[in-house]
């Protein structure tokens, strides 16, 4: 829990619990893991009460939980969450309906849900599941495209690969770099992610992609400075 609370006192509104940090190979459903992964019972027995324990200590927190086994999001649901990332195509819209939950999903997948009864206040579309790779010009022109369809707009690079090859590439520096290294980079896509009109940010660095957000929204004129004091020397 310790990085729980970290994460919420530097600005965090959303936590997300990642089920499995290996890959799927499965169809929705299914207990069979990918290389590296783990099956649907592992992942319950791994989240479910770390879930519960987020719900206690933070009864008003937004939950999310990154899965793509809809067994693992339904026990989720019933611990606590309120917002499933649906990583395969679909395949938690049931779950998202029976529990009332928010969902995240590619532009496709939000269509469906709204079909098959998810409020569509409650869906977030993940830039990342149909335009690939952000920043890139092909991601910032999907952007620019959902922001005008009116959909909230998720945004994910924390220390992407291009990251490294756009920025410490041109300083002369590793492309592989160190996560902390990227810290720049991350932030410049943050800033423009959000003057485009991303809504939100899934990141591992959340006090400075608070600070960077507070600042281009005082740009924008979304929101007053914290002070209008000008110094001169």
């Amino acid at each position: 829990m310790g990085r729980v609370h970290a994460v919420i006192a530097e600005g965090a509104d959303i936590v997300e619990v990642v089920a499995s940090p290996g890959d799927i190979s499965a169809s929705p459903g299914d207990v069979s893991a990918g290389p590296g992964g783990v099956d649907a019972r592992e992942e319950i027995r791994r989240i479910v009460p770390f879930i519960a324990a987020i719900r206690d200590a933070y009864p008003d927190l937004v939950v999310g939980v990154d899965t793509g086994r809809r067994e693992v999001a339904h026990e989720a649901c019933a611990a606590g969450a309120d917002l499933l990332r649906d990583i395969r195509g679909g395949g938690l819209v049931e779950v998202a309906v029976r529990h009332g939950a928010g969902l995240v999903c590619s532009l496709a997948v939000a269509g469906r849900a709204v079909a098959a009864g998810v409020d569509r206040a409650r869906i977030i579309v993940d830039l990342e599941r149909g335009a690939g790779t952000w920043p890139s010009p092909e991601a910032t022109q999907q952007l620019e495209d959902l922001v005008a369809m009116g959909w909230p707009v998720l945004v994910s690079w924390p220390d992407q690969d291009v990251v490294g090859e756009a920025v410490n590439a041109a300083a002369g520096e590793r492309v592989n770099a160190a996560a902390g290294e990227r810290l720049a980079g991350d932030l410049a896509a943050t800033a423009v992610g959000a003057w485009m009109g991303a809504r939100v940010f899934r990141v591992h660095r959340v006090r400075e992609t608070r600070r960077v957000l507070s600042m281009v929204s005082a740009i924008r004129g979304d929101i007053p400075p914290a002070s209008a004091v000008r110094g001169l020397a």
